[in-house]
């Protein structure tokens, strides 16, 4: 009985252990993009092609900006003063211009792919 309960307890250890591994592996990198007085910091972000990521966005102005990438139809309204962390697909590569709607003439960038 004690062979037993030592094996299902080695067993469970096992799987607890690899359940660790799968979800750190799975959970997608982050990169932070930062908006002060209507621009977008860093202005290129470069990510790994083919890959999901979270995009983590802080919005240091006190007025709310909505993040746009036209050609992903993504959307987002970011608040004044508040950080958001948008679930980004994976990009095929190429480059993906982004916009502040409200303040598109200085809040701009662009994510390439590769």
């Amino acid at each position: 009985m004690r062979r037993v309960i030592g094996l299902l307890q080695v067993v469970l250890l096992s799987i607890a252990g690899s359940a660790a591994l799968v979800s750190a592996a799975d959970t997608p990198p982050e990169l932070a993009l930062t908006l002060d007085q209507h621009r977008f910091s860093p202005e290129e972000l470069r990510v790994k092609a083919n890959t999901p990521f979270i995009l983590v966005i802080t919005n240091k102005d006190k007025e709310d900006e909505e993040f746009e990438v036209p050609s992903l139809r993504i959307e987002q309204i970011v608040s004044g003063g508040k950080t958001l962390q948008l679930r980004m697909p994976a990009l095929k590569p190429g480059t993906y211009q982004f916009i502040g709607d409200f303040h598109e003439k200085t809040a701009k960038g662009h994510i390439v792919a590769e």
